[in-house]
């Protein structure tokens, strides 16, 4: 089983809109981040595993009603995590949403929603 290890993971985002995506979950390697909001764009995506937080997994913005594939690699790792979102706020600035404990090896899709972030 491939697990999330926050620090020696590879992290591709590829941007964009994307229609019919096949389903995966964490232990596949991959799971799909939808901005499901109404107005916000997504600047960050970051994880920790306890051992302190990842580089940004965004390689572009998020904009309402795109979606993501995460994609990561790693022999080992721990799939209790802490996931946090960066919002672009004014002056350009990232404002950081409340850390949200994941289960990445159960997680097929995440979900970021004006008022509620969620994962299946």
């Amino acid at each position: 089983m491939r697990l999330l290890k926050t620090l020696s993971c590879v992290a591709v985002l590829l941007a964009g809109t994307t229609t019919a995506i096949a389903q995966g979950t964490g232990s596949e390697g991959y799971f799909q981040i939808y901005n499901n909001t109404g107005g916000n764009i997504v600047v960050g995506f970051y994880t920790n595993d306890g051992s302190g937080w990842s580089d940004n997994w965004l390689s572009a913005a998020l904009e309402p009603g795109e979606s993501s594939r995460a994609e990561f690699y790693a022999d080992s790792g721990n799939c209790d995590q802490t996931f946090q979102v960066g919002w672009l706020g004014e002056n350009d600035d990232e404002v950081m949403d409340d850390p949200i404990d994941i289960d990445i090896c159960a997680a097929s899709n995440v979900y970021l929603e004006d008022n509620e972030i969620y994962y299946d």
